[in-house]
């Protein structure tokens, strides 16, 4: 006859049942906004062209992407109601998913995200849902960037100078989790408002506390319809500034890798099998 279960076998059989669960924890953070400069990012919608604005981040091991959180204005009259929409998009690095050789409408492509997104999630066609909060009703920029992104030659502006607006923090979950496998991304938040521009906020480069650096770090990059595929350089080729960070936070859980779990699997699967074993009269 079998016996009762010993508590340390049923311990095993629970950690062997749970191997693909894992809580939720801070993957990525860039810090806090440091007021150098003002990225526009925003869908496309009647009369205005989209923009997009960019910055990377390292996965070491594949994650499960299940939130984060990013910075920015909005204009100083408008309220938290005027946000209609919000996209996060993540690219690989240039020449993933892009065209190569490039088109040569900017000085480089080395380091840019690529040419189309890897994965996007939105709040209006789904899987994102999105919390803002005001942080500050006035918060200065010492620079901005909203329509000077002009194909090479002309791609230094200088910048559109200092912007004000309300400090918005947006706290985002992906309802449909990003699942990332290890490698170097870009990521890029978007909002289109009823009226006005969303900019998005710069964090210091390199990363300092409570930011997580990371190495190589790369610079914010940015485009609009007008520029698609290719990016340009915010710091080093439009302002002639920084370079620099864009604030934004991602969370979420590490997956195993495949010969992790076949490997932890087998252990306790012969454990338990020894128990068994001992525990048949």
């Amino acid at each position: 006859m079998l016996r009762r279960l010993s508590p340390a076998m049923l311990v095993i059989i629970g950690l062997f049942a749970a191997i693909p669960a894992a809580a939720d924890s801070l993957l990525i953070s860039t810090g806090n906004p440091d007021g150098l400069i003002a990225m526009a990012s925003r869908p496309g919608s009647p009369g205005k062209i989209e923009i997009e604005a960019a910055d990377d981040f390292i996965l070491n091991g594949a994650a499960k992407v299940t939130g984060g959180s990013f910075v920015g204005l909005l204009p100083s009259g408008a309220s938290l109601a005027s946000i209609s929409q919000v996209v996060v998009e993540i690219y690989r690095v240039f020449p993933n998913d892009s065209k190569n050789p490039a088109s040569g409408n900017v000085f480089t492509r080395v380091n840019s995200p690529s040419d189309v997104a890897f994965a996007s999630r939105d709040s209006v066609s789904g899987g994102l849902s999105f919390t803002p909060a005001i942080l500050s009703n006035s918060f200065t920029t010492n620079n901005s960037v909203l329509n000077g992104i002009n194909k090479f030659p002309n791609q230094f502006t200088g910048g559109e100078g200092a912007v004000t607006g309300k400090e918005v923090s947006f706290n985002v979950v992906f309802t449909t989790p990003f699942d990332l496998p290890a490698d170097h991304y870009f990521f890029v938040p978007q909002v289109l408002m009823t009226n006005g521009d969303f900019f998005w906020l710069s964090a210091p480069r390199p990363i300092v506390p409570p930011g997580t650096p990371f190495m190589p770090d790369l610079q914010t990059w940015m485009r609009n319809a007008n520029l698609d595929p290719d990016w340009s350089r915010v710091g080093t080729d439009i302002t002639h500034q920084g370079p620099f960070n864009g604030t934004f936070t991602l969370s979420g859980s590490s997956v195993p890798e495949p010969s992790t779990l076949l490997l932890l699997g087998a252990g306790l699967l012969g454990f338990v099998g020894f128990t068994l074993k001992k525990a048949i009269a």
